[in-house]
């Protein structure tokens, strides 16, 4: 009988990516969680044989029910939506209780062999506090907790997903053209030969390193708490760009400038994103790392040719639209 694969976000980016990759590996049943089964998307997973429960990550007692029977949960916050509402600290706040309420679900969870947490470095430790990205910070306090549980820990695989190859459609990253300049101007904080990490197209790529680090325990789950660091290539604050141009024909130049001033011209999102750029500018090759045993993609036998690359990415968007 095949074991049962809870996905939490399961229309959502990473979410998505590791349904369509299970259900083309055939080796789980799945269910997705969600907070609207009747959506479109939802809709169109249950016509693929996946089972919708709706659920809601702020309810404990929901989770619990939702992950009933489960053999692998794949979990997952979002930031964001706290954050345009509330602001960074209170959605650091909300983002925290969702965590702890999925882990805690987790841990009641009779059946469980794998947790898949989906986090993100620890900006504050890898800077001894000189930069907290509030985008990190609520995961990493979700770390913590699980840490804190060692039954769950023996059964958890701390997952982290780099830039996603389709971060340029959203407005604070998305080159504006410029007259005077004749190209599109990208402002950023961050030096141009900042190392970047990034992972494709995600919609494709997050699957296939979620169902590899499902597939081999032996690797992922020993010793307790592994942390996977899932990224395609190794490119540049700057090559991102030039990448871009080359894909879409479109001249552009790379600026960069102070974080406030970034911030000024993005407010509210220019604060929380610079501070990732300009850490990442600061910290450059040790901005995933912080973490032993770390397992990336040579690791977990994923070969590179399995995975599509960050012009992929710009290839399937429209940019008649964004621009």
């Amino acid at each position: 009988m095949a074991k049962l694969l809870t996905v939490v976000g399961a229309t959502g980016t990473q979410g998505l990516s590791l349904i369509n990759a299970a259900l083309e590996d055939g080796s789980y049943k799945i269910r997705g969680l969600t907070r609207n089964p009747n959506s479109e998307k939802a809709a169109a997973l249950a016509k693929r044989g996946v089972e919708l429960v709706k659920a809601d990550i702020n309810d404990e007692h929901s989770l619990i029910k939702a992950f009933e029977g489960s053999h692998a949960v794949f979990a997952i916050t979002d930031f964001f939506e706290p954050f345009v509402a509330h602001g960074p600290e209170k959605a650091i706040e909300i983002e925290v209780a969702q965590g702890i309420n999925m882990a805690k679900a987790a841990s009641k969870t009779a059946t469980l062999e794998h947790y898949i947490w989906s986090t993100l470095p620890n900006g504050k430790k890898l800077t001894d506090g000189k930069y907290i990205v509030p985008h990190f910070e609520g995961k990493n306090r979700i770390d913590d907790y699980i840490r804190s549980d060692k039954a769950l820990l023996a059964k958890t695989t701390f997952f982290w997903i780099s830039w996603y190859g389709n971060n340029f459609a959203y407005p604070i990253f998305t080159p504006n053209f410029l007259k005077t300049a004749n190209a599109y101007i990208q402002l950023s904080p961050a030096r141009p030969d900042t190392p970047i990490k990034a992972i494709g197209d995600p919609h494709k790529n997050i699957g296939v390193f979620a169902l590899a680090i499902l597939k081999q325990p032996h690797l992922t789950l020993r010793p307790q708490g592994r942390f996977v660091l899932a990224h395609s290539e190794e490119t540049t604050a700057g090559k991102l760009l030039s990448d871009w141009s080359e894909v879409t024909g479109k001249p552009s130049k790379y600026v960069q400038t102070s974080l406030e001033d970034f911030s000024a011209v993005w407010p509210g999102f220019g604060m929380e994103m610079g501070i990732m750029m300009a850490m990442w500018s600061e910290v450059r090759d040790r901005s995933w790392s912080g973490e032993e045993g770390l397992l990336t993609r040579e690791e977990l036998g994923i070969k590179e040719s399995d995975l599509t690359s960050v012009k992929d990415g710009y290839s399937v968007m429209d940019w008649k639209a964004l621009l």
